[in-house]
């Protein structure tokens, strides 16, 4: 249990900064951190990595001439955060209460205090729940385009969804493959008009209306789609090498509803420097609003976090007084 692991009646260690998530942004602040010698704890509910650890080969994170994992990458951030004197533990956190001077987590093995929040929680991908998809993830099934395209240059590709990202990231996706088959469980698309127009234009372009995927197919990487027509029920098949499921992006934040302010997306609101509606709890990462979702934004916002909350806390005296908290 490490951190939370107390005697009855005694509070957990009070620290300068608690770390909520594991993920690209939270290792990024954990970093800032122990260099500023605050005392900084790190609870990662995922087991390590976030998002991180499902991502197969990274190409467009800065300062990798070749290709590295999302574990590989993750489990360099956190020696070197651990080398800056971070405490890392790892427990599923259940409630944020907020109270003068600090923030208490309340988790499934105990609870932690710190004067200031920083969540970077991330946010997941809605999945289409079909037989393969798990299995296959890291190997042919993505939900990012821009971080995955360039390993199927001309190849053949799936796109499923039909809003705006969609869309946007299929055009993208067009340059780069040899055919891209679109598939929508209905006979026209969300997205902005100007943007569809342009994405069925395209000659490698093929759309299949009123479809779904019933299976991702494949032994150890994709070979195809097992599909159904919605208003048929008539199966179909389709080669590819490539899926990538658009069909939404949910933000990790129940545990903050009611806690800071929310976007209507379910996304925490923040400013320039990443502070929340709460003084003492900033975001950071896939998990506010408005982030653009990339690995390298996503450690820009966990470093501005860590600087401003190094400002608040330079500024504010530590509390002499705290309340007893019971796991």
């Amino acid at each position: 249990m490490g951190e939370a692991e107390k005697r009855d009646g005694e509070q957990p260690a009070l620290h300068d900064v608690a770390i909520l998530g594991g993920g690209a942004a939270g290792y990024a602040a954990a970093i800032y951190a122990g260099r500023a010698r605050l005392s900084t704890l790190l609870v990662d509910g995922m087991g390590g990595g976030g998002q991180l650890n499902v991502i197969d080969q990274i190409e467009n994170y800065p300062g990798f001439p070749e290709p590295i994992s999302g574990p590989d990458l993750q489990e360099a951030m956190r020696k070197q955060a651990e080398r800056f004197g971070v405490a890392v533990t790892f427990d599923q956190i259940e409630k944020v209460e907020p109270w003068e001077g600090g923030v208490t987590l309340a988790g499934a093995y105990g609870s932690y205090r710190a004067r200031a929040l920083l969540v970077a929680t991330g946010a997941h991908h809605r999945e289409l729940g079909v037989p393969g998809e798990e299995r296959l993830k890291g190997r042919g099934v993505s939900y990012c385009a821009t971080c995955d395209g360039n390993f199927f240059k001309d190849q053949r590709v799936v796109v499923v969804g039909g809003g705006d990202t969609a869309v946007k990231d299929a055009i993208y996706l067009s340059r780069l493959v040899r055919k891209l088959t679109l598939i929508h469980r209905r006979d026209k698309l969300r997205a902005e008009k100007v943007m569809q127009e342009k994405l069925l234009s395209l000659p490698n372009v093929e759309p299949r209306w009123d479809s779904v995927v019933e299976e991702v197919r494949g032994e150890g990487k994709v070979t195809g789609v097992r599909l159904k027509h919605v208003k048929t029920g008539a199966p179909s098949e389709l080669e590819a090498d490539g899926v990538f499921v658009f069909i939404g992006v949910l933000p990790n934040t129940a545990l903050l509803r009611g806690v800071v302010e929310l976007d209507p997306a379910g996304y925490v609101k923040t400013d320039v420097g990443m502070r929340t509606s709460h003084p003492h709890i900033f975001a950071a990462g896939d998990v506010r609003s408005r982030s653009v979702k990339q690995i390298a934004a996503a450690v820009g916002d966990g470093v501005t976090a860590m600087l401003n909350i190094q400002e608040l806390l330079d500024s504010e005296t530590p509390p002499r007084e705290l309340p007893v908290v019971r796991s």
